[in-house]
């Protein structure tokens, strides 16, 4: 028997699991990158309006962070400069969240075990899932070819764009198959493999940001920092415009020397085990986890924390936009009504409507942080950690009470130090920090109710049907990410934009808040968490 028999089968029984999720992940991207090529060209249909924006883009740091550097004004130039990042980081997430579901969450489980002891290659698992990662990111990459194909853009530079994308999420397939080898615990090794995105990201951002702009105003030559990363290398070769196929080799590099030292790792290593031993817990535990929120601010102090340094560092970056935001859009009809749209507003200022779409946008991704922490519930059943506890004298309404309360009190801390940190960039502009903390605090802080309907979700369908919780936790989610965020752009029907809580949301600063709506999220709320606690009450604990 080979180390690498029972491959196939491990691929379709990986494919037959991931049978939903993975798909969905295909599909998102794909839909995200049409509607977006659609919004963009609507915006920008000139190349006087793209050579505009780009110019401003060229000489603000804070926009070649976000997005990437400019490289022409071709519609396919603006496309890969606007989107290459984000959809990278997106396929990064696709892959290493696969990967590490089906090597290291497999040990962690037991499921490994059970396969190992059929007639299974010791390198047959981690060849499964890297198989099953590679098919999935040349589909995606199939599609987003046909989508930019099919929008009429140069075939080559759209294959480059693609192929970018797609060799992106298989170099971090590599790191994650690394990451899954050192830890004992899917958890650590899927903050290993998140970080490293995080690094990279900040790297191609810190590279483009202290780039050379070329005498066009236009171009940029990215600094040493964009080349150390895959989700550089896929700007960096220039789809449309110069479409360096040669850098794509090194992504393949990458993916070859993690995949490699992860083989070379699992050879040695035994089952369930890592390469870097768990530390040893102390000999004491503090007093803090004898009580349920205790326990539960330890569990989830360490998501608190990476989501708020995200979102509040976005927040800030985003203040400092006005001016530049001034120059780039003010006679832009297209791009004042894009805003508009995005932020549910009607008023005739573009900074204001501006801040109340970043209000918007912030409110949505904190209401992940808050679907993230209240699936903790779940994970810790599933888990059997929840068995033990209960045993004590702790009852199950303190111990769901004292996640939940997590939950709330940090999207709530999150949303306040957003909206400081956005005032504190935007002040820089207006010179009155007082004026803006007045105006952008209470903009952030409205979309606190939204974000608790999805930790009233999260919990009535824990409490009733317990196995579907991360399902439909994250279906909800995405539902109203895709109804809220893209609802005005894609020229939704009302009836379905309603559908995300955060439709209702008062848009301020651009109106005065309304209560009427604030009210009704913040009571939908707390009935369905009380549902979903009361029925947990009465069910039998599942794994």
């Amino acid at each position: 028997m080979s180390a690498f028999t029972g491959t196939w089968r491990l691929v379709r029984l990986a494919l037959r699991r991931d049978r939903i999720q993975l798909p969905v992940w295909i599909l998102g991207i794909t839909v995200m990158l049409s509607s977006s090529l659609a919004s963009l060209a609507k915006t920008y249909p000139t190349e006087a309006e793209r050579a505009t924006v780009l110019k401003t883009a060229a000489n603000t740091p804070t926009i070649l962070v976000l997005r990437g550097p400019p490289t022409g004004t071709g519609e396919g130039q603006l496309y890969a400069f606007q989107l290459i990042a984000f959809l990278c980081v997106l396929a990064a997430f696709m892959s290493t969240l696969a990967v590490v579901r089906h090597t290291r969450q497999n040990e962690e489980t037991g499921r490994a075990e059970m396969i190992g002891a059929t007639v299974v290659g010791r390198f047959a698992p981690l060849t499964a899932a890297l198989t099953v990662v590679i098919l999935s990111n040349a589909l995606l990459g199939v599609l987003i070819t046909g989508v930019l194909a099919g929008d009429g853009q140069d075939a080559q530079g759209a294959a480059v764009f693609a192929t970018g994308l797609a060799l992106n999420g298989i170099a971090f397939a590599g790191i994650a198959a690394f990451a899954a080898q050192l830890t004992d615990s899917a958890r650590s090794a899927n903050g290993i493999a998140a970080a490293a995105i995080g690094v990279a990201y900040a790297l191609r951002g810190a590279g483009d940001a202290l780039g050379d702009v070329h005498a066009d105003g236009i171009r940029i030559t990215s600094a040493w920092p964009s080349w150390t990363n895959p989700i550089g290398w896929a700007q960096q070769a220039f789809p449309f415009d110069a479409n360096r196929w040669w850098v794509l080799l090194l992504p393949l590099a990458l993916f070859a020397i993690g995949t490699g030292t992860a083989f070379a790792i699992s050879e040695h290593r035994d089952w369930g085990t890592g390469l870097l031993p768990s530390r040893p817990g102390p000999a004491k535990a503090p007093r803090a986890l004898l009580s349920p929120v205790g326990l539960a601010w330890r569990l989830q102090r360490g998501i608190l924390l990476g989501w708020a340094i995200g979102i509040v560092a976005l927040a800030a970056g985003v203040g400092t936009l006005t001016d530049a935001l001034r120059e780039a859009m003010e006679d832009n009809a297209n791009a004042n009504d894009l805003i508009r749209r995005l932020g549910n507003s009607t008023t005739a200022d573009l900074i204001t409507a501006f801040y109340s779409s970043m209000a918007t946008v912030t409110g949505l991704i904190v209401a992940g942080y808050v679907v993230q922490a209240t699936l903790r519930l779940r994970t810790e059943e599933a888990a059997g950690h929840l068995e033990p506890v209960l045993a004590t004298a702790t009852a199950r309404y303190r111990w769901l009470a004292a996640h939940l309360a997590c939950a709330v009190l940090g999207s709530g801390a999150i949303l306040l130090a957003s909206g400081a940190a956005m005032a504190l960039g935007a002040s820089k502009a207006s010179g009155d920090l007082g004026e803006s903390m007045g105006e952008l605090v209470p903009a952030l802080l409205v979309q606190w109710p939204a974000t608790l309907v999805f930790a009233g979700i999260v919990v009535a369908v824990f409490g009733v049907l317990p196995r579907y919780t991360i399902a439909l936790g994250s279906t909800a989610f995405v539902l109203s990410l895709v109804f809220g965020l893209f609802g005005g752009l894609l020229d939704l029907p009302q009836a379905v934009r309603d559908l995300s809580p955060f439709s209702h949301v008062p848009a301020l600063p651009a109106v005065d808040v309304s209560w009427t709506p604030v009210v009704l999220m913040t009571a939908a709320a707390v009935v369905s968490a009380a549902g979903g606690a009361v029925a947990f009450r009465r069910r039998d604990l599942s794994t």
